[in-house]
């Protein structure tokens, strides 16, 4: 199964995530399926991949619950039809 993931960057306290589609069974710093985004917690930016993102979602990802609100905020699942939408 293919999450949607966090996966961290940058020097010691001063973390920069990728957002990433990971196998379940990787680790957090495992080998990445597509780099689909990045989020800067310090700066409060976010750059999203949309269309590769849709198309995860489309064959069964699952975003994790951070990479899943920062999608709401992006309006992300406004694409996305209501019936499609079964997260855990």
């Amino acid at each position: 199964m293919v999450k949607l993931r966090l996966k961290r960057c940058g020097r010691k306290q001063r973390a920069i995530y990728r957002i990433v589609a990971i196998d379940v069974r990787s680790r957090r710093e495992g080998k990445a399926l597509r780099k689909v985004g990045f989020y800067d917690p310090m700066k409060n930016q976010t750059y999203l991949n949309v269309p590769l993102i849709l198309y995860f979602l489309e064959k069964g990802a699952q975003p994790t619950g951070t990479v899943q609100n920062l999608l709401n905020k992006a309006e992300v699942f406004k694409e996305f039809s209501p019936n499609q939408m079964k997260f855990n």
